[in-house]
């Protein structure tokens, strides 16, 4: 019983210091998080990244259809 009280007390004492550390969601560095992260979201895929992909599926796709068991084998 007494245990339980201490842990308790002790979540108690932890949830209010991440209250009080400046990092909620509603912080400046929250809000330039959202907005930096929302920038990122917004950004275009490099053709470069584009074309590297296409190759990349074309060399599976390459390489599953050698590995293929074949008919009379």
């Amino acid at each position: 019983m007494m245990k339980d009280k201490l842990v308790t007390q002790q979540r108690v004492r932890t949830q209010t210091e991440r209250a009080d550390d400046g990092l909620g969601p509603n912080t400046d560095i929250g809000a330039r998080l959202r907005a930096l992260y929302g920038a990122v979201q917004d950004e275009g895929v490099p053709e470069q990244l584009l074309d590297l992909l296409e190759k990349l599926d074309s060399a599976e796709q390459a390489q599953t259809s050698q590995n293929a068991p074949r008919d009379g084998e």
